[in-house]
């Protein structure tokens, strides 16, 4: 089974959508079964580096929403994230352009720590409140994932791996994604949003016992998936 995560880092519903498809592979016994690549995809291209605003004050600022909201936003998202069993600390959390850390995970997945380097990034973000748009401090997150810090350094001194991060957008854009979290499960089924885990193991072991080969995605997607965009999170 081979299943594609479309996501972006600084995306708290990603993170929790991540958590809650590996729980339904630990039910379902698929872990070592399922092969998983993870996709590029920045919900805010245009982010700036070192804004010296809080999560809050920029969730406000995006979406016209009074910092009050935003702070009901970000304590909604906390309680779901504590469900299966994250720690989000959004009082910690730095805004931040994520396009690098994008081209460090295309050096990880060639080196084979893909989701090694994923979990830590996103761990980093949403635990640590580390910056990963800081190239320092996104050397050291990648290198606790396994890469060493040669490689990172050469590789964010360069242009190497932009071209497969806007390639992966692109891809995004041309198969319908709007929002993430966007699974697609063998090019025939998406799921869109932090499904519930239940949905997710409804659709794996749909996918599991469908034999008949489909052209197009079939949406398991249920009303209740959480996700971010570039008009809500």
């Amino acid at each position: 089974m081979k299943i594609e995560v479309w996501s972006d880092y600084v995306c708290p519903f990603c993170y929790i959508g991540k958590r809650k498809l590996e729980q339904a592979f630990e039910q379902l016994s698929l872990k070592e079964k399922a092969e998983i690549t993870y996709k590029s995809f920045e919900l805010d291209p245009e982010a700036k580096k070192n804004t010296g605003m809080s999560i809050n004050e920029k969730l406000a600022s995006k979406y016209g929403r009074s910092l009050q909201e935003a702070e009901e936003m970000t304590k909604n998202m906390t309680q779901q994230a504590a469900e299966v069993g994250l720690n989000f600390q959004f009082d910690k959390m730095i805004p931040t352009n994520t396009f690098d850390a994008h081209r460090i995970a295309k050096l990880a997945e060639q080196k084979g720590v893909e989701k090694e380097l994923t979990e830590q990034l996103f761990q980093a973000v949403f635990t640590y409140g580390i910056d990963i748009g800081d190239r320092e401090e996104l050397v050291k997150v990648a290198s606790q994932s396994g890469l060493s810090e040669e490689s990172v350094l050469e590789i964010l001194e360069s242009g190497d791996y932009s071209q497969e991060v806007r390639s992966e957008e692109s891809e995004a854009f041309e198969i319908g994604v709007q929002g993430v979290p966007f699974f697609v499960i063998n090019r025939k089924y998406a799921i869109s949003g932090a499904q519930p885990t239940e949905v997710f193991i409804q659709s794996l072991q749909k996918v599991i016992e469908e034999e008949k080969s489909v052209s197009s995605f079939q949406s398991l997607t249920s009303e209740r998936g959480a996700s971010c965009t570039d008009e809500s999170c």
